[in-house]
């Protein structure tokens, strides 16, 4: 077999069109591809040679591009929705009305891409982590700040009168401490937003809540297990 049939059919199986995008698919130089192309006859043991410094260039690829932080510690700036239904993590506009590049620029990338995510109270400790695998992030992580979680999310308060009643300084009744179920917006002061390669997001979120087990408001405890969809997707590339 010729070098260049060789090189052409990689090229459609990896989807490049380019020598450039095909070396680093490879792990070679463009010069090593161009040296490719002219062989005249390809060896079994070329073609090991060249399976091997594909691998290790796909091992490189997954180390340097499968998590990737898209903010950290992110101070949540509370605002309604735009229906005033629901809360924001944070708008977009500046105290002068205008556009803000930052903020407008970090919800344009949670809107974009797939990951976990990990809220912080205001000591900065992790108090609820989720994944958003379907959904994008900036979707995903204001569900999660407005949902209601009923006896997860209980802390003790006091009700006090909201009508116009006079406060007696020392003739005050006691007041019941009760159970109130706080919604994650009340409780929440940060976030930290990672994208995540998709084989890689249940089993991220997994370890994350399994880490803080202790800590998080999480009350689903979620195991390593890979998905159905990746267990098929990997039986198809096995049969071919």
């Amino acid at each position: 077999m010729k070098g260049i049939l060789v090189v052409n059919d990689l090229k459609k199986k990896l989807r490049v069109s380019t020598d450039s995008g095909l070396s680093k698919q490879l792990g070679l130089t463009v010069a090593a591809i161009h040296y490719w192309k002219k062989r005249r006859t390809v060896t079994s043991r070329q073609i090991a040679g060249l399976v091997k410094s594909a691998r290790m260039a796909s091992a490189t690829t997954v180390e340097a591009t499968a998590i990737k932080p898209l903010v950290e510690f992110f101070r949540i700036q509370k605002c309604p929705s735009r229906q005033r239904a629901k809360y924001e993590l944070f708008g977009t506009k500046a105290p002068d009305g205008s556009t803000h590049p930052y903020w407008d620029g970090l919800r344009k990338q949670l809107e974009r891409h797939h990951g976990v995510y990990i809220f912080f109270d205001s000591r900065g400790q992790a108090i609820y982590t989720g994944k958003a695998r379907k959904q994008y992030l900036w979707h995903e992580m204001n569900l999660a700040f407005n949902r209601e979680r009923g006896d997860v999310q209980k802390i003790k308060r006091v009700r006090h009168p909201e009508n116009k009643v006079e406060y007696r300084p020392f003739e005050e009744k006691s007041r019941q401490i009760q159970d109130h179920i706080v919604p994650l917006h009340d409780l929440a002061a940060y976030f930290s937003a990672y994208y995540v390669a998709d084989r890689m997001i249940n089993v991220l979120e997994a370890m994350l809540i399994r880490s803080f087990a202790n800590d998080l408001l999480n009350s689903r405890m979620e195991r390593f297990a890979r998905t159905k969809k990746v267990k098929s997707r990997d039986s198809k590339l096995r049969r071919r």
